[in-house]
């Protein structure tokens, strides 16, 4: 079936489609990661975008069983490709990625000219557009205009444990985990160190939950961070009340507004599995200042000013965007990038031990 992508520019791409008939509109961009289509479409943090990936060869391997997903659907508004290979072979997979792609109602086009279209994201920005499946056309749809957080939250509190009755030695702390559209690793390393995690509605006042706890987690999400201001408002109170936090991603942002700092919106963000990061500061470990990491992320705003009491923690050694920030005496601290990658590399996992050390809470990691 012929179909086209058309920029808000008026650029337009022609191609063909495998997902869904339905025309949709959204933020399109781009991402490089070569593997981890599954968890890239289930991410909440593509909420609203139409996702273009770079890899040229994308279904190969099928999906996964959910359990193996980042959220229980997909969140991308529609997908855009090269090469759709519907003869996927491994022996994890469940179904095509076209069939689960129709199931959920996502549109997805092969368009050849992926490089052509990601340089001009890259040149100009990432943009709206549009995809038309059989003329059906829609209006431009900008989706940072909206409370993304708050159509990817949780609705209830959750729990999360391990189960392991023989384990009777030691106390399981409970972490209060703030969701904004968190990814299911974050739930799965936190609970990986024996933590009971309570995962909470992204509008929580969590100084009024009536159990007891010992950090929060503020996670990662889809769109303009100063969209979700009931959530600033609430983190302010945690600052406030010294509750040891720790955020991820768009929970960066979120802490750095609360503490007074700003953001913005850069010019096509970053999303992929290979973005170095270096240490600046790092209290109780100068061994690791100037080390480099290799990070999964996915975001399309940044950290401007860094808000009083704070330093920056890691900075993006592309761009010298802010990737992080640490408190200069407190246990408030943040990563732009995603500790618990899934996918991508494995290089920072230890920052949520160095978080809980900071916050006086003894775990043991139980690695991959």
């Amino acid at each position: 079936m012929q179909c086209k992508l058309i920029l808000k520019d008026g650029s337009e791409f022609s191609g063909k489609s495998f997902g869904a008939d339905v025309s949709v509109s959204g933020e399109v961009v781009f991402a490089t990661g070569m593997v981890g289509y599954p968890e890239a479409l289930t991410d909440p943090s593509f909420r609203g975008q139409i996702l273009v990936l770079t890899y040229p060869l994308i279904g190969n391997y099928g999906v996964p069983e959910n359990s193996l997903w980042e959220s229980e659907k997909i969140q991308i508004s529609g997908l855009i490709i090269c090469n759709y290979i519907e003869t996927p072979s491994h022996h994890a997979m469940k179904r095509t990625l076209g069939k689960w792609l129709k199931t959920e109602k996502i549109p997805a086009f092969e368009i050849k000219d992926t490089r052509g279209l990601t340089q001009k994201l890259r040149s100009e920005g990432v943009m709206l557009g549009k995809m038309i499946v059989r003329g059906k056309t829609v209006k431009f749809n900008n989706p940072n205009l909206r409370n993304l957080v708050k159509e990817v939250s949780t609705k209830k509190i959750i729990e999360f444990e391990k189960s392991n009755p023989s384990n009777t030695s030691g106390q399981k702390h409970t972490i209060v985990l703030l969701d904004c559209g968190v990814k299911r690793n974050i739930i799965r390393r936190l609970v990986a160190r024996n933590l009971k995690v309570v995962v909470v509605p992204w509008d929580t006042d969590v100084t009024q939950i009536d159990f007891p706890f010992r950090a929060v987690v503020i996670s990662n999400g889809p769109g303009d961070p100063t969209k979700v201001k009931k959530t600033i408002k609430n983190v302010k109170k945690i600052i406030a009340k010294k509750i040891s936090v720790l955020g991820i991603c768009l929970g960066s942002q979120i802490l750095a507004l609360a503490a007074g700092g700003t953001t913005y919106k850069l010019k096509f963000g970053h999303r992929s599995q290979n973005q170095p990061v270096v240490a600046k500061a790092m209290p109780g470990k100068p061994v690791l200042v100037g080390r480099c990491f290799l990070t999964t992320q996915n975001h399309g705003f940044a950290l401007k000013k860094i808000p009083a009491g704070f330093t920056e923690w890691f900075y993006n050694a592309n761009d010298n965007t802010n990737e992080g920030i640490i408190h200069q005496n407190l246990p408030f601290m943040s990563v732009q990038f995603h500790p618990e990658s899934s996918p991508g590399p494995l290089d920072t996992d230890w920052i949520f031990d160095y978080f809980f050390k900071k916050a006086g809470i003894m775990v043991k990691n139980k690695m991959r």
